[in-house]
């Protein structure tokens, strides 16, 4: 779990935006891929996942006034295990840091 100070502050809305529309092209930037990426929003909560290489929401964001809270969905499965989930967590956690603080 990683937490991000929201100092701009940036709503649910605003962020869920924002990861639409940049996200995909900052982080197939990084890693010179050409990966989907999907997002689902209810209320205060964002669910990432990449449907390519890992089953299921991989990333969950949780955003309040303050804070912006990354959490890794991990599970044990061997799919799991073959993709550095960790790599996309870094991606996304930099991509926060320089829209929320």
């Amino acid at each position: 779990m990683t937490s991000i100070q929201n100092i701009q502050p940036l709503s649910a809305e605003t962020l869920f935006d924002l990861l639409k529309k940049e996200f995909p092209d900052y982080i197939n930037e990084k890693l010179d891929s050409t990966l989907a990426i999907e997002f689902a929003h209810v209320y205060d909560i964002i669910n990432v996942s990449f449907p390519e290489v890992i089953a299921g929401t991989v990333l969950t964001i949780t955003i309040s006034d303050d804070n912006i809270v990354v959490t890794d969905n991990e599970t044990t499965s061997e799919e799991r295990l073959e993709y550095n989930t960790e790599l996309l967590e870094s991606h996304l956690v930099d991509f926060l840091k320089m829209k929320a603080e």
